[in-house]
């Protein structure tokens, strides 16, 4: 363990169904921290961040890869996006990890949903618009994971107040979260449909760019759009897989939906 109380993660401690290197900065716990709530006293000794995510990724790994890989490339680009914010190092784990988590809530979307080959009706995107809330829901309960869940919960709110699943409205919108939205919607235009190719890296960006203040944080666009030369490069090391059902990011249809919960 390194004196700096930060553990790197790599490939060799996850399974993995794709060839890259990459590196996860979580914190690891070291001193005994405890936590009071409803006059139960929780204690954590030595629990290392990093094992717990290890669990959560590789649950979601078993119930769609395809997911699971959207979340590394969401987190590739998310933390270049904090790192060219200026933010703090504690910010940016915060949204790398809760990028890698953002769409843990789909575990509890049902299969008819979300492995549905088609466009999804008005009941099913009422389904997959549960995701965050469920999935802020299941990490929650870990008061180490708290504020974390909160980025997870609101990653679907849109800039113009009228996204889901509580109608946040511009910079009450956490800052992680609309970081992750951005990065969100650009991978899943960039991924293959049953009904379309991935659209270009350039077409992606003119999407983004498009609804900037309406949809997206125009602060977070503006950093994207900086960064945008060295993107192809970050995401090309990925592999990159045609998906066999709508659902498995949910965006295309929903990327620009407004509140239907």
């Amino acid at each position: 363990m390194k004196s700096n109380k930060c553990f790197w993660m790599t490939k060799n401690r996850i399974s993995f169904s794709t060839e890259f290197s990459v590196r996860l900065p979580l914190k690891v716990i070291v001193n005994y921290r405890y936590w009071t709530e409803k006059k139960i006293t929780m204690v954590f000794s030595a629990i290392a961040m990093h094992e717990l995510i290890a669990v959560v990724v590789n649950i979601l790994d078993a119930r769609d890869p395809h997911t699971f890989t959207h979340s590394w490339r969401v987190a590739e680009l998310s933390v270049l996006i904090a790192e060219t914010m200026g933010l703090p190092g504690e910010w940016i784990d915060k949204v790398h990890i809760a990028s890698h988590l953002h769409d843990i809530g789909k575990i509890g979307v049902p299969d008819r949903v979300l492995n549905k080959a088609g466009r999804l009706s008005n009941e099913e995107i009422v389904h997959m618009q549960a995701h965050p809330r469920i999935g802020y829901n299941i990490i929650e309960r870990l008061p180490i994971l708290r504020e974390i869940s909160r980025i997870v919960l609101h990653h679907h709110e849109r800039f113009d107040g009228l996204g889901y699943p509580e109608g946040l409205e511009g910079e009450s919108i956490p800052l992680e979260s609309r970081i992750i939205s951005v990065v969100d919607a650009f991978d899943a235009l960039n991924t293959d449909r049953p009904y379309r190719k991935a659209k270009n890296y350039d077409a992606c960006f003119e999407e983004i760019d498009l609804h900037a203040g309406s949809q997206f944080c125009p602060t977070v666009v503006k950093h994207f759009m900086n960064i945008r030369d060295i993107i192809p490069q970050v995401l090309d090391k990925f592999e990159k897989k045609e998906i066999n059902h709508v659902a498995f990011v949910g965006h295309e249809e929903l990327m620009h939906s407004r509140r239907l919960i």
